[in-house]
């Protein structure tokens, strides 16, 4: 999942992009998640996903304290992947290089980065070799070596 930011991205709103893979935001967004300040807590990820993305040092600022942040912090804590002045340009760039992508290899990149970065080192390589024996055997994996020889786009068919 994409998530394009711009203006203030609060509480639930925060917890919905920190679920999304690649996070691009307009030079004017802005990141809080000041819900222990309202008496509630985060109930959709936040206190799970907010210390994996930036810090847990971070994210306890942001999640104890209300500790809003800017675009630029953002992106220098690795909150957000891209600051784009054209967001929605930026946006269709990044959709169209992820259309162009196998979506078997994405879908298990993504699996090899979730699963993974909750195991340690050695069982994430375990894993990350696991995914490519099952990448190894796809049509999608024979179609791309092809067209890598070929020197041509691929035409993936997610199979």
């Amino acid at each position: 999942m994409v998530a394009l930011i711009s203006g203030s991205c609060v509480s639930v709103g925060m917890e919905l992009i920190l679920a999304c893979d690649i996070r691009i935001a307009t030079p004017d967004a802005v990141f809080s998640i000041a819900d222990a300040r309202e008496g509630t807590l985060p109930m959709w990820g936040g206190t799970q996903r907010l210390p994996r993305a930036i810090s847990h040092g971070r994210a306890s600022s942001m999640l104890l304290l209300g500790t809003e942040i800017d675009a630029a912090t953002s992106q220098a804590w690795g909150l957000v992947h891209e600051i784009a002045n054209d967001g929605d340009t930026c946006l269709e760039k990044v959709v169209q290089s992820l259309l162009a992508c196998g979506p078997l290899a994405l879908e298990l990149a993504k699996e090899a980065i979730h699963r993974g970065s909750e195991l340690p080192l050695r069982d994430g390589l375990r894993l990350e070799g696991d995914l490519n024996h099952q990448l190894a055997a796809t049509e999608d994996r024979a179609e791309g070596i092809a067209a890598f020889f070929a020197k041509r786009p691929p035409d993936f068919s997610g199979r």
